[in-house]
């Protein structure tokens, strides 16, 4: 390259200088500084995304023995864990989540609640005294059993070993034999809900559940204080619920033995709903109050099976319609769409479409982005508004139309996010809930030819969301105020999502780009870096701009038009625009201009033009005067001050 003379270098520094005198507040080098991967790739992590060929994982495999008294609301259970020590590490200690201790007047979240007015995450006057109570802790080593040392503190227990888990392949086996009083509104997570025809009980959180131990922070014990979810590791299990014989019991995974819980009749429509795209009634209406649609007997026992799985959850109750429907996936493979809910959800316009919902929505998430996974997906009508585990959600009872539709396909979509691809949702909520946020936006569209597709929501009226006034997506759950969460987990993060897929990559590069990072990461522990760094490999594209302004800070949008000239002074040799960046967010700019004939045009420009000016100038090759010249015209940018977007003659 040819040195510039001294005096040409002096002219450009004085015409910049010139060109950038404004009262913005924008810092290019702030936004787009190359210094955003604070740690390179590794061979846990690799630096393009991917697992690396060491990435390491444990495994917790569970098998529970489990009964419900539901004249006590008590479930009493048995779990024998076998834990897979896989780290370079070994583990003189274990930790495990006991999330029902949240449910106690003396538990830490309890503390957090507002003593006045709603929180969905509690009742600050509340007295119950449910948790956990631990009967006994026992180190199993082959046959036999030795008490454990055990700590309790809050929602974890930590049981230290007289000898470590040896590290990469050791294995650890333990047995606890637990009971708990079910919370009647658990953290809108779980709990009772009273109908004619008698409780549904929607049971979570219900066991001793392996705290992650991973190569990003070792364990991973933040409490449980209700509004951040769950971080689990993945493994298989063995269920058995035991429950009164007149109750319908729904779980995670495949129901092993069918024959034995279900009249004949029931047996012959469950099966049959297997190979039919119609939905099939198992259990009608008028067959909930009939004592002939169930077996004859005290209790019965239901056995489920799930693998590959972070959790398990369960609901059960006399008061269930049932009926299901086959999803057919990609592969060829074979899923069945279920539901149950009370006689007070009935309704071709509520509960009874739950099953076309369900099937539609796993079909459409399996061709977009990854087959599912389990055997079955069931909607189980409760007092939870909405929660999803691995092949099971909670929804509103009362949801109806496109409520229900909603809820539903958001609960199910959770099954690619985090119950497929395993994030950390205790700390970063918006890797599910936005995740999620922004497929059930594509598949409201895709669902019976738009039924309940939304309009196209008006970027510019979200302005609320961004600057100092909000907290950072990147804030822990449980570190933002509630009455944001709605807005921080899901609405921001999946707009921007859809922002990235419709208007920054485009839907060919960012659909590549997401698919892989799904399939890279599938039944695995990403972090926030890890999804950074596959999308912009995946895709080609530097985005540390975009990450830094939209998820790790909360940067305001603000692009205006401050002159309009032309070029000499004279219309028919085309107009000079000038706009600024008034806000430290940018983005690309689109401009729509008019003409005094009324003829109208756009000019794009890309992101790049704001790496380092506050202002620019560019040319639009018109002949004519200007009317009228405007920046994001169809509102798509989260845009602060719509006031200073236009121009007019």
């Amino acid at each position: 390259m040819k040195r510039f003379s001294l005096v040409y270098s002096f002219i450009v520094i004085a015409l910049q200088g010139m060109s950038q005198t404004t009262s913005s507040q924008y810092d290019y080098h702030a936004l787009f500084s190359p210094l955003f991967y604070t740690h390179n790739g590794n061979e846990y992590r690799a630096a393009n995304g991917e697992p690396g060929p060491a990435y390491w994982q444990n495994k917790a495999d569970y098998k529970i023995n489990a009964r419900l008294d539901d004249s006590k609301n008590e479930v009493s259970a048995t779990v024998t864990v076998t834990y897979k020590n896989n780290s370079p590490q070994q583990l003189p200690y274990i930790w495990l989540q006991l999330d029902q201790n949240l449910f106690n007047d003396s538990s830490r979240g309890q503390a957090k609640m507002p003593p006045t007015g709603y929180s969905r995450y509690g009742d600050a006057n509340s007295t119950f005294k449910g948790g956990f109570k631990l009967n006994s802790v026992k180190l199993v080593n082959g046959g036999t059993e030795t008490n454990a040392d055990y700590i309790v503190n809050d929602t974890r227990m930590q049981i230290r070993l007289p000898k470590a888990v040896a590290a990469k392949g050791g294995e650890l086996t333990f047995k606890i034999d637990y009971s708990f009083i079910i919370p009647k509104y658990g953290s809108d997570r779980t709990g009772i809900l009273e109908t004619k025809n008698g409780n549904i009980f929607s049971v979570a959180q219900w066991y001793p559940r392996l705290c992650v131990f991973d190569d990003v922070r070792g364990w991973n014990t933040d409490p449980y204080l209700g509004a951040s979810e769950f971080y689990l590791e993945y493994g298989d299990f063995d269920v058995h619920i035991t429950t009164p014989a007149s109750m319908i019991v729904v779980g995670s995974g495949e129901l092993l033995n069918p024959e034995e819980v279900l009249t004949a009749q029931q047996l012959q429509r469950y099966n049959q709903a297997k190979s039919s795209d119609k939905t099939v009634i198992i259990r009608s209406s008028k067959e909930v109050t009939d004592p002939k649609s169930r077996p004859q007997k005290p209790s019965l026992t239901w056995k489920f099976r799930i693998t590959s799985s972070r959790d398990f959850a369960w609901a059960a109750s006399n008061a269930f319609i049932w009926d299901a429907a086959r999803i057919n996936l990609p592969s060829g493979k074979k899923a069945l769409a279920m539901s149950v809910y009370p006689v007070e959800s009935d309704g071709k316009d509520a509960w009874g479409r739950s099953t076309e919902y369900t099937k539609a929505s796993i079909e459409n998430y399996s061709k977009r982005w990854y087959e599912f996974p389990y055997y079955a997906a069931v909607n189980v009508a409760s007092n939870v508004g909405g929660m999803e585990y691995p092949g099971i959600v909670f929804c509103g009872a009362r949801a109806k139309n496109g409520g229900l539709w909603g809820v539903t396909d958001h609960e199910f979509g959770h099954t690619w996010y985090p119950m497929i691809v395993g994030s950390n949702e205790r700390r970063y909520g918006w890797m599910d809930e936005g995740f999620n946020t922004f497929i059930n936006n594509i598949s409201s569209g895709d669902f019976n030819n738009g039924e309940y597709k939304s309009a196209a929501k008006d970027a510019h009226k979200t302005g609320y969301m961004y600057g100092p006034q909000y907290e950072s997506i990147f804030n822990t759950p449980d570190a933002m105020k509630e009455r944001n969460i709605g807005n921080l987990l899901y609405a921001k993060p999946g707009y921007a999502l859809g922002l990235l897929r419709e208007y920054i990559l485009g839907q060919n590069r960012f659909d590549y780009a997401f698919r892989k990072y799904t399939s890279d990461w599938a039944f695995k522990h990403p972090t926030p870096w890890d999804f950074f760094r596959s999308i912009e490999n995946s895709a080609g594209e530097d985005l540390s701009w975009f990450w830094r302004g939209m998820f790790l800070n909360s940067y305001a949008l603000d692009q205006a038009v401050t002159k309009v000239e032309y070029v000499n002074g004279d219309p028919k040799q085309g107009a000079l625009v000038t706009i600024e960046n008034e806000g430290q967010m940018a983005m690309p700019v689109i401009a729509e201009y008019t003409t005094a004939s009324g003829k109208t045009g756009r000019k794009e420009l890309p992101v790049e033009i704001w790496q380092n000016n506050i202002s620019w100038i560019f040319k639009l090759n018109t002949n004519e005067e200007l009317t009228k010249v405007v920046l994001d015209p169809d509102h798509i940018f989260p845009d602060v001050n719509e006031m200073n977007n236009s121009w007019a003659k």
